[in-house]
């Protein structure tokens, strides 16, 4: 016990000592004692701290007075329980469509809507309801579903559409009976009118409700914002392909309105910048006379000026009216459309293919002559039929018994088939490839609208590709007289038949003339520019143009020519070229008969003609569906439209040489051309 208390002493000193903390209160003499300067010290500080916190905070808030009760004090003045301040979007005004001669063919028409703005002191339903009968507006149970759907979907701000397109009758009546109903307005809009409905529809398309693709489509192109509030965008034709000139810029308002929606007055206003109006080469005259040629046949007609370009008329019959689209059209009306049997919604223009037939000769005679196939003197007997070597098949003439002794010109008059068989197996399918493409067949045509096909032109990788066989020999025979695998669209033929009448030169097909800011109408129009207008189609002597339009001339002017009688008394010179495309083959032994044929298998008629002959105004071609011989049916409407530009719808331009001149022409001996 005793060592254990020594122990604990021995640690005790040892331990190392903690010396205590004075502090700022210390006894002397049992009295507590202050430092009062370290007290005064921290007060100081704590209390300039607060008053300059306290300043800060004053400055912030006067400098909020000051913003809100004099720099905004415009705005928010007008603002109050009921009232609301609301930026509406002000859709420009779509661009005005004219043809050539400044007809209106796509005009805005102002129309008035009824809008009914939710609220929740009135019955959405039985405010419908009520105005349905006291404007005859004629709405079904389901329509009625369907806008107290959106009423209760929207925000009470949207207003939901009741109806539209009021008549002046209906405006009346709501104006005298609009105190019973406070939560509905008539608002106005201007609507896409087109005047000449189902005369250029092909051509210039429509406008219609904007839906869930182009919003996708508008979004990822970056020009969702440009869209606000607008409702109808461009779908086919000129309206689509030009929708960007047309559209504008939107511009937007700030409004004040009560709590029913109804605007009360405009704030502020940014106009919108409105769209550029197009004048089209279409002349709407030769239009309407296409349309009253074709009547109740299935076709087009396309006209064109061959030195320019500019399509003078672009129709694909049967036709429809646009403003069915515009104003939403119902679904019977639609499906009347799609099972119409002359399938109205096609463009027979630039998208209906179709076998070239005989059209093509003058176009393969380029080939010919510039691969040394043939010359302008060379002559070839024309049998009843043309034989493969070691075959037995016979590629059959059009006239049974042959056409004896040809050379060139004498062949594209008469339009023999046999020479243009031999001429294709001789050449084979690679060289006609090359020399289809060279001429625009199997591409774009590069006009202004999106709806075109690019057609078929046939070559030995086409044909693998498309049924997994090889090209034969016989395959390439029928391509001479523009059969076969061949399909091309009218205005691909036009425009390589401009190729011929421009003696080599390109143009590109196209439908505007020129865009004009209706804010500048001072200012010169921007015209359309044709990039490809300088092309010249490669040949080794230009001189072989001129046998090509020389066979073209003796086809309307010679003493055997298929389309004289089409042609006979006209007080120009035009050249062409018939066309007569089978749609279903015909038995070895057999012959045509149409009458025994359904008529979707009866063969088209086809025509291409140009004039006046020296220096070409007017190109026109012509596609009939199932209605026989191109030189019967088609020249004569070719003959008519070329008769109506030229000798009524401008007859003092250029009609041919003064003086005329004697050509000869091969085999077929002299010709007076003028």
């Amino acid at each position: 016990m005793l060592f254990k208390r020594r122990k604990r002493h021995e640690r005790e000193l040892f331990k190392v000592r903690k010396k205590r903390r004075r502090r700022s209160h210390q006894s002397r003499g049992g009295l507590m004692v202050r430092n009062t300067e370290q007290e005064n010290g921290v007060f100081k500080t704590r209390m300039f701290i607060c008053i300059v916190m306290t300043v800060l905070m004053a400055a912030v808030l006067f400098a909020n007075l000051y913003y809100l009760q004099i720099v905004s004090y415009e705005d928010y003045s007008t603002r109050s329980n009921e009232n609301r301040i609301r930026v509406l979007p002000v859709v420009p005004q779509r661009g005005i469509i004219y043809d050539r001669n400044h007809v209106v063919l796509a005009d805005n028409r102002p129309v008035y809507h009824l809008v009914l703005f939710p609220h929740k002191d009135y019955s959405t339903q039985e405010t419908i309801e009520k105005l349905s009968e006291l404007l005859d507006l004629r709405l079904s149970e389901r329509d009625i579903k369907n806008m107290v759907y959106l009423a209760r979907t929207r925000n009470r701000f949207n207003g939901v559409e009741i109806a539209e397109a009021l008549s002046d009758q209906q405006i009346s009546t709501f104006a005298v009976n609009r105190h019973h109903y406070p939560n509905v307005q008539i608002a106005a809009s201007l609507k896409r009118f087109y005047p000449f409905a189902n005369i250029a529809t092909h051509a210039i398309g429509y406008v219609s409700r904007i839906n869930q693709q182009d919003v996708e489509q508008l979004t990822e192109e970056g020009k969702i914002d440009n869209y606000e509030g607008s409702l109808a965008i461009g779908k086919l034709g000129i309206e689509k392909y030009y929708e960007d000139l047309l559209h504008g810029t939107t511009g937007s308002r700030e409004v004040e309105v009560d709590s029913h929606g109804r605007v009360i007055r405009t704030l502020n206003y940014h106009p919108p910048k409105p769209g550029r109006d197009l004048t089209l080469t279409l002349d709407i005259r030769l239009q309407y006379y296409a349309q009253e040629l074709l009547g109740n046949m299935r076709g087009a007609i396309a006209a064109i000026e061959p030195s320019t370009g500019e399509l003078l008329a672009f129709y694909s019959n049967p036709s429809y009216d646009p403003n069915l689209f515009v104003r939403g059209i119902r679904s019977s009306e639609y499906s009347k459309l799609l099972n119409h049997p002359g399938r109205p919604l096609i463009n027979r223009v630039t998208q209906g293919g179709y076998a070239p037939a005989s059209t093509v000769k003058p176009l393969l005679t380029i080939m010919g002559l510039n691969e040394g196939l043939i010359t302008t003197t060379s002559t070839y007997f024309g049998g009843p039929a043309f034989m493969l070597p070691g075959s037995t098949h016979r590629f059959r003439d059009w006239r049974s018994w042959g056409h004896g002794w040809l050379d060139i010109y004498r062949a594209i008059e008469l339009s023999a088939d046999t020479y243009f068989y031999d001429l294709a197996y001789r050449a084979g399918i690679d060289r006609i490839h090359e020399y289809l493409d060279l001429f625009g067949f199997g591409r774009s045509t590069g006009v202004d609208i999106h709806e075109e096909s690019l057609g078929v032109n046939p070559s030995r990788d086409w044909k693998m590709r498309r049924f997994n066989e090889r090209w034969h020999l016989g395959d390439t025979v029928p391509i001479g007289i523009g059969q076969g695998y061949w399909t091309t669209t009218l205005l691909q033929l036009v425009k390589a038949h401009c190729m011929v009448a421009n003696k080599g030169q390109e143009v590109t097909p196209h439908l505007l003339k020129f865009a004009q800011d209706p804010l500048t109408p001072d200012e010169p129009p921007a015209p359309y520019e044709d990039k490809l207008k300088d092309t010249l189609f490669p040949v080794k002597d230009q001189s072989y143009w001129d046998v090509s339009r020389a066979g073209m001339y003796l086809v309307v002017n010679g003493p055997e020519g298929t389309g004289r009688r089409a042609f006979y008394g006209a007080k120009y010179k035009a050249a062409g070229k018939s066309g007569t495309a089978q749609i279903v083959s015909i038995k070895q032994g057999q012959k045509y008969d149409a009458s025994k044929l359904k008529v979707e298998h009866r063969d088209n008629a086809l025509f291409v003609a140009f004039a006046p002959f020296v220096h070409p105004r007017i190109l026109v071609g012509i596609i009939l569906e199932n209605e026989g011989g191109g030189s019967a049916k088609a020249a004569p409407l070719a003959r008519k439209m070329i008769d109506k530009y030229l000798l009524d719808l401008y007859p003092d331009g250029y009609m041919g040489e003064k003086e005329p001149v004697q050509m000869k022409f091969g085999l077929g001996g002299t010709v007076m051309v003028q």
